[in-house]
């Protein structure tokens, strides 16, 4: 089993900067894929950052390019959000996988979740 623990989310104001992380312990050696998700009150959950598990391939959601880059040391994955907009806001949640999927912006394809943490940008 592999647990994951979301930490560093927070109010912000509109063009600042947070930096998530997600710290994963227990079977790690079996993670293929590391992403993060958002979602936001009302609305689905959403993808948003992808990246191998060598760290070497990553892959953005259309409206986070540019501005969140994710990164990964180990068994924790990062995700540095600048120039945040209120349309951001959401709970952000880590996921991980034991395989490759070309449809890694499907929530089903993970097997592993933290508990999410909040995200409030303020304008």
């Amino acid at each position: 089993q592999v647990q994951l623990r979301e930490s560093g989310g927070g109010l912000v104001q509109a063009g600042g900067s947070l930096r998530l992380s997600c710290a994963a312990s227990g079977s790690t050696f079996n993670l293929y894929t590391w992403a993060w998700f958002r979602q936001a009150p009302g609305k689905e959950r959403e993808f948003v950052a992808i990246i191998s598990r060598s760290g070497g391939s990553t892959d953005y959601a259309d409206s986070v390019k540019g501005r969140l880059t994710i990164s990964r040391d180990n068994n924790t994955v990062y995700l540095q959000m600048n120039s945040l907009k209120p349309e951001d806001a959401a709970v952000y949640y880590c996921a991980a996988g034991v395989y490759y999927s070309s449809t890694y912006y499907d929530p089903r394809v993970y097997s592993f979740w933290g508990q999410g943490t909040q995200v409030t940008v303020s304008s």
